[in-house]
């Protein structure tokens, strides 16, 4: 990658992620999967053990080809660090020194803020085996750590990549409770659907005796009334119940959908409209089966 590439590599507003000495190329791979996962897209390599390029790490990589292509490869920590203006050193271990140190949530948003003002910044990953050396922190100008579990301390590295590209994607959003997608909006439906499930429930009831003893059924029909109009339905999920309701009010195991018209339907149109010639029509009502 040129010097020209590296500049609009960084104009994305994404810090570099630095690894130094990272050792299987399927953690190379991944991340680059991870950094690609969240918008991050400069990776630079201190000395890769098995060295560069390598098919393991595109492999592992999950179609960040991107990422893979655009690595740059370098001897020592200082060449890699060079042209970058903040560094953040990643480690979990407490070191000696004077230098800050914050959470992954208070570190996305100190890259951000300083992206923003136009400055050049890094997040530095050590080794898999054992991290950074004290000196290589020493080159940074402050220190991020995770809260995790002191007895077992340390992160994979591609982890520890996900951990921050993460936070970095989140100090981003407008709020950090947004999602890439939402549930589809439902409005209310009107009352007048929801007094019809209830009333086409009521009959359905009545005609099993439900509603025992007969005295109690202004109570039970209260209780009913109060499940129903707590969820605040909407017009499709009402047609949803209502089909449900069709199912078992109309049909049996006697009778089931598609053996013709049943005769509890004929029942409850003789009932509603009484005409007598309702066996020839259609055995569901529009929008009591669920799909209407």
């Amino acid at each position: 990658m040129t010097g020209d590439d590296k500049s609009k590599a960084g104009a994305n507003g994404g810090p570099v992620i630095i690894l130094v000495e990272p050792q299987l190329g399927e953690n190379i791979g991944m991340v680059a999967r991870a950094m690609a996962n969240f918008g991050l897209a400069e990776l630079r390599l201190v000395s890769p053990r098995d060295g560069w390029p390598s098919e393991k790490a595109r492999a592992a990589a999950s179609k960040a080809d991107h990422v893979i292509d655009g690595v740059t490869v370098f001897e020592d920590l200082q060449a890699a660090l060079a042209d970058l203006n903040f560094v953040m050193a990643t480690t979990a271990r407490q070191r000696d020194g004077f230098k800050r140190v914050a959470g992954p949530v208070e570190a996305g948003q100190t890259l951000r803020r300083r992206v923003r003002a136009g400055e050049r910044t890094g997040i530095l990953f050590g080794r898999e085996r054992f991290g950074l050396y004290n000196e290589e922190v020493a080159l940074a100008d402050e220190i991020v750590t995770f809260p995790v579990n002191p007895e077992f301390a340390s992160l994979n590295i591609a982890q520890a990549v996900l951990l921050m590209s993460y936070e970095w994607m989140k100090s981003g959003l407008a709020a950090e409770t947004d999602t890439a997608f939402s549930a589809p909006e439902v409005v209310p439906a009107e009352k007048e659907h929801l007094h019809g499930l209830l009333a086409h429930l009521e009959a359905a009831l009545d005609a099993r005796g439900y509603f025992r003893p007969a005295a109690k059924k202004p109570k039970m029909l209260d209780n009913l009334r109060a499940v129903l109009t707590r969820p605040g339905f909407g017009l499709s999920e009402i047609k949803v119940l209502r089909g449900v309701v069709s199912s078992l009010d109309y049909f049996s195991p006697r009778q089931p959908r598609g053996a013709g018209y049943p005769d509890r339907k004929a029942e409850v149109d003789e009932a509603l409209h009484g005409d007598g010639d309702y066996r020839r029509k259609p055995a569901v009502l529009k929008g009591e089966d669920g799909n209407d």
